[in-house]
């Protein structure tokens, strides 16, 4: 029995892990894919890197509280979520406009400080929300 919920837990840890937002600190900046609505192949890049087809790029900054420039490259806008995450790990719902299409640059951009934000439950946008 033990062995059949180590090998379950194995299975689906994978799996669980796809569909986990993305948490970018303050300084970083990250390029992902999406999957199912969510960030996927993530990994921490120099500022100054290009998001790929169907790739997105994000930086967060301390600059007038707290500070997110994204940027999605593909033929697709979305909306999504965005919580900022405080010094003490309490996180807050942010709003957030749309992400537009083909590489054009969203500014975000929110009086509170925070140490880090969280992005995911991208959907496909029907036009632009801000």
């Amino acid at each position: 029995m033990m062995r059949s919920l180590v090998a379950l837990t194995l299975i689906t840890a994978p799996l669980q892990a796809i569909a986990a937002p993305l948490t970018v600190k303050t300084g970083e900046t990250w390029l992902f894919s999406l999957d199912h609505g969510n960030p996927v192949r993530a990994h921490k890049v120099d500022a100054s890197a290009k998001p790929a087809k169907g790739e997105v790029k994000i930086a967060v900054r301390a600059l007038f509280g707290t500070t997110m420039t994204i940027s999605n490259n593909s033929p697709q806008g979305y909306t999504f979520k965005a919580e900022l995450i405080g010094a003490d790990g309490k996180a807050v719902t942010a709003k957030t406009c749309t992400l537009p299409a083909k590489n054009q640059p969203a500014l975000e951009s929110w009086p509170q400080k925070a140490v880090a934000v969280r992005v995911g439950s991208f959907k496909p946008a029907n036009g632009g929300l801000c």
